[in-house]
């Protein structure tokens, strides 16, 4: 019977995720104003895993078909991959209508870590419960500058620490159409729960980061390409005279395009508005992968 129960249990996960929902993630809620509001409290590593938290890069943009590439990134792993290059290439041409086709197919920095969902007043069903949260690089800044604060005076904090860290006050504003979390802040150091069996039982409660990282469920080279040869048009002609240039200037130019790809931000919870929009969308609009 156990047996069972597990291998449902499976299904129907399998299913909320090919729906394009996983129910082990929280997200924020919008109210009415277009705000979010809620404190969350980021949690150790899992037992038997060595960090709090996963990274890995993706690319999220549409092709002039309107079909969509929503994958993974092999750059996670320093490997090469087919939207990487092809950026390289456009923003080596020079021209800025390619450089700016460049930046909107510019790969993005995601962090996964299990938070505990302290309160959410627009969702109190989540209260208390422990999920995993998908966040950007403006929220792993906040949890950095914890680590190693960058003022002289300001005491350092573990925020990942169930008895020493700190819960975190997410305050989320609609700007320009996308969410901003920089008014977010870190509350005042304290404990996860009142007694140590406590805060096992949440320590307990975690989901695994491993398969975030895993390189086996990235598409491979191969099959990236040819997602992105269907998104891109198989005919569409991005090839381009490179203008000659010396090494040197050469080397500014790789440079200038690290810094800019990957420091070209959109609002931290972007990930989250396109996470929306693609749990309402029609898969088949998103076009096969």
């Amino acid at each position: 019977m156990q047996k069972l129960t597990n291998a449902l249990k499976q299904k129907q996960q399998g299913q909320n995720q090919n729906n394009g929902k996983d129910n082990r993630f929280w997200r924020p809620t919008v109210d009415k104003a277009g705000n979010a509001f809620a404190i969350i409290r980021f949690l150790p590593e899992p037992k038997g895993e060595e960090m709090p938290f996963v990274q890995y890069f993706d690319h999220s943009f549409q092709g002039p078909a309107k079909k969509w590439y929503i994958e993974k990134s092999l750059s996670t792993f320093g490997l090469n991959d087919p939207v990487s290059e092809l950026n390289r290439e456009l923003w080596a041409s020079g021209i800025d209508a390619k450089i700016e086709i460049a930046k909107k197919q510019k790969r993005r920095e995601n962090y996964v870590a299990n938070v505990l969902v302290v309160r959410d007043p627009e969702n109190t069903e989540a209260e208390g419960k422990v999920f995993l949260y998908r966040f950007g690089k403006k929220i792993y800044q906040k949890i950095v500058n914890q680590i190693q604060p960058e003022f002289e005076g300001e005491e350092p904090c573990n925020v990942f620490d169930p008895w020493q860290g700190k819960n975190f006050k997410l305050k989320g504003k609609t700007l320009n159409g996308f969410f901003n979390y920089d008014n977010s802040e870190w509350a005042s150091v304290s404990k996860i729960a009142d007694t140590d069996d406590q805060i096992n039982t949440i320590w307990s409660s975690q989901h695994s980061l491993k398969d975030f990282s895993d390189p086996s469920n990235f598409k491979t080279y191969e099959e990236l390409k040819k997602r992105l040869d269907i998104v891109l048009g198989k005919n569409q002609d991005i090839s381009i005279a490179t203008p000659a240039s010396t090494s040197s200037s050469a080397n500014e130019q790789d440079e200038e395009f690290t810094r800019v790809m990957d420091n070209t931000d959109l609002d931290d919870d972007f990930l989250n508005d396109i996470s929306r929009q693609i749990d309402s969308m029609d898969l088949d609009s998103i076009g096969n992968r």
